[in-house]
């Protein structure tokens, strides 16, 4: 199974970002792109485990 990192946050002016991340070093790109523009007392990060099967149904074209 894979392992994927789901990002919630809250922005300054009230917007929401969610996205997701593969790894850690992705998910610490993100926070790096993102830190001036979020809360980070509002950030929430949720492991989750992904089915195989969904991987195939969630590729890019």
């Amino acid at each position: 199974m894979e392992k994927t990192n789901v990002v919630n946050a809250v922005g300054k002016g009230g917007e929401t970002y969610l996205t997701t991340c593969q790894n850690k070093q992705e998910l610490e790109k993100w926070l790096a792109e993102h830190k001036d523009e979020i809360i980070i007392d509002e950030l929430k990060v949720i492991d989750k485990v992904r089915n195989p099967l969904l991987k195939i149904f969630s590729r890019n074209k």
